[in-house]
């Protein structure tokens, strides 16, 4: 099945807004249960954008994704990963 490109891009603002209305999920859990993050979304645009021939940074995504620049989201929302946190990250890691 194949979705018209209205729907996907639909679908994906969605996500963001999902994302947005739930600042308090950190990147660091979002890692460990499925295996991407905000940055991941960030890091998949620019590759898109590249793909089809638009010029965008990192950055510049990431103020898409976060909805504003990534250092003042971080300054509000990002909370220090727990050692819980960690550990579960790295075990993530060691079994991909």
């Amino acid at each position: 099945m194949e979705l018209k490109p209205e729907i996907e891009a639909a679908v994906f603002r969605r996500l963001l807004n999902h994302l947005d209305n739930h600042k308090e999920v950190q990147n660091i859990e979002l890692m460990i249960l499925a295996d991407f993050c905000r940055n991941c979304l960030a890091k998949w645009t620019v590759a898109e954008a590249k793909e089809n021939g638009v010029e965008i940074d990192y950055e510049q995504a990431r103020e898409y994704v976060y909805g504003m620049p990534y250092a003042e989201w971080k300054e509000k929302y990002q909370t220090k990963a727990t050692p819980e946190q960690l550990a579960a990250f790295e075990a993530r890691n060691k079994n991909s």
